[in-house]
């Protein structure tokens, strides 16, 4: 199977009538993890909503295609299909349906009519993940993240992904709220998935998480545009030093007018 591709060209993004990115260009490839970094408040959590169509964020211009076919046509499902993954910084709860049915009803959906997954295969399956993210077999019959804990709504994020074998990857904030061990084990999940067939675009404000998903390319947003890229060592200093200096060495006047947290907690 080719790698996957990822690419987004001139991308504008808005919402009620307010452009948060605002020309846009970055591609993502199979065996590649990228790492976006940023002030709060400068699209980075736009551009994976928009990424995975959320309605209320309007792409005003631009383009993303994967394995050249055109996303942005495409409704969240199809999206899905195609082998886009969205790991959310706030998963939703969803009562009445229990995790093991949610993530078999998602797999065979996106295998397609006629190839749903056998029983037996998705259990061991769904054991063998969940024991590699030292979730505890009871989580599968719980209902989808109600009750669970920060923690335990990150890892099982991870766990749909391990699932369903995305070709391009998305996690916004993954490490957003968790302790050491927690951040170890949900990148462990992240660093098995990791190959040729599966391309990551990781947000994330600190230098931690980048400890242990090490990136091979890190871009720092500012005012909905990428205006910095560089290797592992741009986050190190960015850890070290913030973001005063690139502000100055580019002559950037910071704008807040991103609306991603009142859009997510409305959510």
């Amino acid at each position: 199977m080719a790698k996957p591709v990822l690419k987004i060209e001139g991308l504008h993004v808005a919402i009620d009538g307010r452009e948060i990115i605002r020309g846009l260009d970055l591609t993502v490839q199979g065996g590649e993890v990228h790492a976006i970094m940023g002030p709060n408040g400068t699209g980075k959590s736009t551009l994976a909503q928009a990424l995975m169509g959320h309605p209320r964020y309007e792409v005003t211009g631009g383009s993303v295609t994967l394995d050249g076919e055109d996303i942005l046509s495409m409704e969240v499902d199809e999206r899905a299909r195609a082998g886009l993954f969205l790991a959310m910084q706030y998963p939703s709860e969803v009562s009445g349906v229990k995790t093991s049915d949610f993530l078999r009803a998602a797999i065979n959906a996106r295998r397609g009519e006629g190839k749903e997954i056998p029983i037996l295969q998705f259990i061991r399956k769904l054991d063998a993940a969940m024991k590699a993210l030292e979730m505890p077999q009871e989580m599968a019959g719980r209902y989808l993240n109600e009750g669970f804990s920060g923690g335990e709504k990150k890892r099982n994020e991870i766990l749909q992904m391990k699932m369903l074998e995305p070709r391009i990857a998305i996690l916004d904030e993954i490490d957003s709220g968790l302790d050491i061990d927690a951040i170890r084990i949900v990148a462990e999940g992240v660093n098995s998935m990791l190959s040729e067939e599966l391309g990551v675009l990781m947000i994330t404000h600190y230098q931690r998480l980048l400890n242990y998903i090490r990136p091979h390319f890190v871009h720092v947003m500012m005012n909905g545009r990428i205006v910095k890229s560089g290797g592992p060592e741009l986050a190190e200093r960015l850890e070290a030093e913030g973001y005063d200096w690139l502000k100055e060495e580019l002559g950037i006047t910071f704008e807040q007018e991103d609306a991603d947290t009142t859009v997510r907690q409305e959510a």
